[in-house]
């Protein structure tokens, strides 16, 4: 996508709460317009794609990608994109939060330094999440603990008591902590998100970065973009 790219259409498909979120809350200054995914344009101009569903429609995402070609962005976690040969741009996405991806990617480079250690990893999000903690898995992996290591917790009432999470987030929350301990000494590490507009914010920078740059036919992994600055 180069730099004098103007008017992209910004494609959100999905129908769960994150694709709501960034339809409504999505806006740019840089002339970029958001349609969700039934109501795209279809033209041959290159737009950017943004998929939050379970997969459903990933085969036409795919073919409309392939075809125009577009740019995607992956913020679903375990997607078929990970690993399938891929002719047009497709940025993995775990996490839209510039904040919390700048965390996992220091954990990603500095996670062996601890081994040997203690570490407890514990999640929480929102009651009604029933889908992958796609960071927290990532956040395992970084410090090579399994999958099923993590402690996850639902319940708003030890949201509320033992994580100190405020009442008006507990429908909408992501906390991660990351507890690290030896004999004699600990580290704790922690991670909140509140409410929706910091996906929205984060999505609108990865956009920016995606529109200033030109990028290859190929997958790239977000913490690239964290590497090379553009975020």
């Amino acid at each position: 996508m180069s730099k004098s790219a103007r008017n992209t259409q910004v494609l959100v498909v999905g129908n769960g709460k994150l694709a709501k979120e960034l339809i409504g809350g999505l806006d740019f200054a840089h002339g970029c317009v958001v349609r969700p995914w039934a109501t795209r344009a279809l033209n041959t101009d290159r737009s950017i794609v943004l998929h939050t569903g379970s997969g459903r429609e990933l085969g036409d995402v795919i073919a409309f990608c392939r075809s125009t070609p577009s740019v995607l962005m992956e913020l679903s976690t375990g997607s078929d994109l990970e690993t399938m040969t891929l002719e047009f741009p497709v940025v993995l996405c775990p996490n839209t939060n510039v904040l919390t991806l700048k965390f996992m990617r220091m954990l990603e480079q500095c996670g062996h330094l601890f081994k040997g250690t203690k570490i407890q990893l514990t999640e929480s999000h929102q009651a009604g999440k029933d889908s992958v903690p796609g960071t927290a898995v990532n956040i395992a992996r970084a410090l090579s603990l399994p999958d099923d290591a993590m402690i996850s917790i639902r319940s708003p009432a030890i949201q509320q008591t033992a994580l100190q999470i405020p009442i008006a987030h507990l429908s909408r929350h992501a906390y991660h902590q990351v507890l690290i301990s030896d004999d004699s000494c600990s580290l704790k590490l922690e991670t909140r998100v509140y409410g929706e507009a910091p996906y929205a914010d984060g999505v609108a920078k990865i956009v920016a970065a995606i529109q200033a740059h030109d990028l290859q036919s190929r997958r790239y992994a977000i913490a690239e973009f964290i590497d090379n600055g553009w975020l």
